[in-house]
């Protein structure tokens, strides 16, 4: 298998000032000479050369490479910017070597519990070994294309949209962060090396559950955030009713029996755990009223 080859060219302009010179000969052969076989012949001659020079200039921009081939045989890579003159029967193939985004539109597929959900990725990918993305694959951009969308479709595979439980600790697609897009990052970077293509960033843009169970994983995340607000406010009506007794014992403001501090406490946990506002009610008599 060939490597890529960086390989220097002659200047362009050396290649203008060969072409100027073929067509004055040219033009002297017909203008100078009387207009015999010979000179028609020189003169042809040397516009064939004007041409075949044309053919041969070849202009680098920066950040941009030029794939050689000539008949069949692949002869190097020029990747310095400039202007240079080449051999003109050289087939000249223009790769980019910019840093390139690619925004893939989320696709449906099921997570490792099986659940429907959308996930989106986007790329930031670049030309890194141009023989590779000129002879390894037959269109690297589509072959990145379809690389991300089956990586992305093996990474939700992997990992759970997101945890049941609180308590659980294993990584999710919504909880992972880092360690979700360094596993995309890697899984892309194995799948185009073949392609010379260098993965530069590799995130999760779109996460979704699909629509069918949208409503229903609304709902129990909808009723998961309930549960843990109960729960806090619960362990904090305690805390404060034992805190009250506490007091009032510490104090000897009131004697409570134990049928009082029932009704102390359950009076108490009503009001703190209460959705709405609760009704005072004035007792005008006893305590035993």
């Amino acid at each position: 298998m060939e490597n890529e080859k960086v390989r220097s060219a002659s200047s362009g302009y050396l290649g203008i000032l060969v072409l100027i010179v073929f067509l004055g000969l040219g033009i002297c052969g017909l203008a100078f000479y009387n207009p015999n076989v010979v000179a028609i012949v020189f003169s042809m001659l040397c516009f064939i050369g004007v041409v075949l020079t044309a053919i041969g200039l070849l202009v680098v921009n920066p950040n941009e490479s030029s794939v050689l081939i000539l008949f069949g045989e692949y002869k190097g890579t020029i990747k310095t910017n400039g202007f240079f003159w080449v051999n003109p029967f050289y087939i000249k193939k223009k790769i980019s070597l910019r840093a390139r985004n690619l925004n893939r539109e989320p696709i449906k597929v099921n997570d490792k519990l099986g659940n429907p959900i959308m996930i989106g990725c986007v790329l930031v990918w670049r030309v890194q070994n141009t023989f590779k993305a000129a002879f390894e694959v037959d269109d690297y951009a589509h072959f990145v294309d379809i690389q991300s969308e089956s990586a992305t479709r093996k990474l939700a595979g992997h990992y759970a949209y997101d945890n049941f439980d609180d308590e659980q600790t294993e990584i999710t697609l919504r909880a992972g962060g880092e360690e979700v897009h360094q596993a995309l990052e890697t899984e892309l970077s194995e799948r185009l090396a073949m392609a010379g293509i260098e993965v530069l960033e590799a995130r999760i843009s779109y996460l979704a559950y699909a629509s069918e169970i949208a409503g229903a994983m609304l709902r129990r995340q909808q009723a998961t955030a309930v549960v843990a607000a109960r729960t806090k406010i619960v362990e904090g009506a305690v805390s404060m009713v034992e805190l009250a007794l506490d007091h009032l014992s510490k104090k000897k403001i009131i004697e409570l029996d134990e049928d009082k501090k029932a009704a102390m406490v359950s009076n108490l946990m009503v009001v703190l755990c209460a959705d709405k506002d609760t009704t005072p009610v004035v007792n005008t008599g006893t305590l035993h009223q």
